[in-house]
């Protein structure tokens, strides 16, 4: 089956759904909106902390924020793209605003913000300890009640379509690789239908399902990184994946774990190890309030040193009203497996949580396929560098589509759908059955990434990364020429792209710096500081 669109956005966030409100509001034509499995459960969802801007003018500043951003992202990080995303701020709160969000405020009104690991001042807007949930519901609401706006829940992105499904040789110097929509499977019939479009967006949300444990829903496996990259599209600083350094320690739930947000420690929070020593003191000056990278390898080196599985995270002093008030999930999630968090050190531990790397794109949010956008999470503007500052990420889906809205919108007239575009062709495959393969395999990937490629690397272990990569990547891509594609296999292989691609570039990088750290390059990287 052949369906046309205008505009198709893959990926129901808060980047997918700000870009689909902008370009459906200039009623240039039709937007479809392809979601794997229900709006609700897109990474949005999992934020916790809240989203950054300068808002209070009389102690914050735009220089400020830029600042502690380039700090954060150990200087590798685009100045234009900061410039952009920061000055780009207010406008992308108001924008949420009008879109139904709602921010928490004091009793005269202001913003109640908070601060976080990073921010020289406090401009983290929040709502309660769930802001991404707030976020995410006011855009369901406001995306599913757009005339102009197909919502296709339980879809899944397969491919995208170039030249290459012409029977055109694409390779990665092809300079004019051109996106003519994308091969999208419908979980409900198990049919892969072609959607071509004029413009298509990605925003497929992060990579944190390929390590063992994280703070990202099953569902951030990579798909729209791994899509791209197949097409031959440039992907760019994936090395740098980031590792709350405070997930709940919680052996039953991995996948996602439960995210105690940095908010927590800008609210007071200190970390000690379980007998209640403190240690931060032996990292940074800034003690629990250092960005995350210093963080989750000062905790990852703690609970080497003394053979720990938990290092805790300590709010016994604060008012405990106080602390319900702020923190009420948390609060409620940790008495769920008998923690009272206002008498009681709350276990944690580091967990992959976002990816810093992705789909390059430029000011305008295009990647270096034409037609082709991306925003979000699965994008790489330069905004985050070498790592990313805390609470920017939202920020930055929501400026970002916004640029990506404005661009695509100038030049959508000049493009036509491509009628001579081939239907998916499945014959001669069959079903699947071997899903315990598909199953074992996932399993074997998250070791691999966690064990090789974490918090701390070698060029010894990303090799062995590799190799095993390698072997899994050769049945995988042989299993899928044989059988109807399904959601499972799918995945993996993106997973399993996704994972190369991590690996091959912290093998590119021969220095130790931002998150990408690695033992073979310390004294370099030290020296170089120096």
């Amino acid at each position: 089956m052949i369906k046309k669109c205008d505009f198709l956005v893959i990926g129901g966030g808060v980047a997918g759904m700000s870009y689909a409100l902008k370009v459906a509001s200039a009623g240039k034509g039709r937007v479809m909106l392809v979601c794997k499995t229900t709006l609700d459960e897109a990474n949005t969802t999992k934020a916790q902390g809240g989203i950054a801007s300068v808002t209070n003018l009389l102690v914050d500043n735009f220089e400020k924020h830029i600042e502690d951003t380039m700090i954060a992202g150990d200087y590798i990080s685009d100045p234009a793209a900061v410039e952009q995303v920061v000055l780009g701020a207010p406008q992308g709160i108001s924008d949420l605003l009008k879109w139904g969000v709602n921010f928490d405020k004091k009793e005269d009104g202001e913003f109640d913000l908070h601060r976080e690991g990073g921010h020289s001042e406090f401009r983290i807007l929040h709502h309660a300890d769930d802001t991404g949930a707030e976020i995410q519901r006011g855009l369901m609401e406001a995306v599913r009640s757009h005339p102009n706006i197909e919502i296709l829940e339980n879809h899944f992105a397969v491919e995208i379509i170039t030249q290459h499904h012409l029977g055109i040789r694409v390779t990665r110097r092809t300079p004019d690789i051109e996106c003519y929509g994308a091969y999208v499977l419908n979980l409900q019939t198990g049919k892969v239908d072609t959607y071509l479009s004029k413009v298509t967006l990605m925003a497929t949300g992060g990579t944190g399902a390929i390590y063992a444990t994280t703070s990202n829903p099953n569902i951030a496996t990579g798909d729209g990184i791994a899509m791209v990259y197949r097409a031959k599209g440039k992907v760019q600083d994936m090395e740098f994946v980031q590792f709350h350094p405070t997930v709940l320690f919680n052996p039953q739930e991995t996948h996602p774990a439960y995210l105690i947000t940095e908010a927590m420690r800008g609210y007071g929070g200190i970390l000690r190890l379980p007998n209640g020593e403190e240690f931060m003191q032996k990292y940074d000056e800034r003690l629990s309030l250092a960005p995350r990278d210093i963080v989750a390898r000062a905790i990852d080196h703690e609970m080497k040193i003394h053979g720990l599985d938990h290092v805790c995270l300590d709010i016994t002093h604060k008012d405990p009203e106080e602390t319900k008030h702020h923190f009420p999930n948390i609060y409620a999630k940790c008495l769920s497996i008998g923690i009272d968090i206002t008498k009681q050190y709350i276990p944690v531990a580091p967990s992959a949580h976002y990816m810093c790397g992705g789909i390059k794109v430029d000011l305008d949010g295009q990647s270096s396929i034409h037609r082709l956008y991306a925003v979000g999470e699965c994008s790489c503007t330069g905004l985050h560098g070498g790592n990313r500052l805390a609470s920017n990420s939202l920020i930055e889906a929501v400026v970002y589509a916004n640029a990506a809205a404005k661009h695509s919108l100038e030049v959508v007239d000049n493009y036509d759908f491509n009628e001579h575009v081939p239907e998916w062709n499945d014959e001669g495959t069959m079903t699947n059955e071997e899903n315990v393969l598909i199953a074992q395999d996932v399993k074997e990937v998250n070791q691999i990434m966690s064990t090789y490629v974490g918090i701390v690397r070698s060029d010894l272990r990303l090799h062995r990364a590799w190799e095993r990569l390698d072997l899994l990547y050769e049945e995988t891509e042989h299993l899928f020429k044989r059988v109807k594609p399904t959601k499972d296999i799918c995945e993996l292989r993106n997973m399993i792209n996704v994972g190369y691609l991590i690996t091959r570039q912290a093998l590119e990088r021969k220095e130790s710096r931002g998150l990408h750290y690695t033992i073979d390059y310390e004294k370099h990287a030290l020296d170089k500081k120096k």
